[in-house]
């Protein structure tokens, strides 16, 4: 699966305790074109033990695996999370719209 979406939290280096391996883990709000009221939320668990040079509100795109990661919360209530086993997690830029005046320059030559 492929999602787009802004890094919510400082990517935290983190290891497996099985083998012991680094990975990187963040948290990533996915929200569609215009006023989202209801965003996606995703924890991003990028497998490869290298910085990722991902700060918290940067646009990316992630690949990977998406799995549910269910748990007991800190009240002791059963719950869950959309969990993104990642193999890629790679800033991008968002497209930038041109200035007024600069598109109606153009469109008068």
């Amino acid at each position: 699966m492929q999602a787009f979406g802004n890094v919510a939290t400082a990517p935290v280096r983190k290891e497996t305790k099985a083998t012991g391996k680094g990975y990187f883990e963040f948290r990533m709000c996915e929200s569609q074109r215009g006023a989202d009221s209801d965003p996606t939320w995703y924890s991003v668990r990028v497998m490869r033990d290298a910085d990722l040079g991902l700060v918290k509100g940067d646009f990316v795109k992630v690949t990977g695996k998406l799995k549910t990661d269910f748990y007991l919360s800190r009240e002791g209530k059963p719950t869950g999370t959309l969990l993104v086993i990642a193999f890629e997690a790679m800033k991008i830029a968002k497209p930038t719209a041109a200035p007024v005046a600069a598109v109606e320059t153009a469109q008068e030559s």
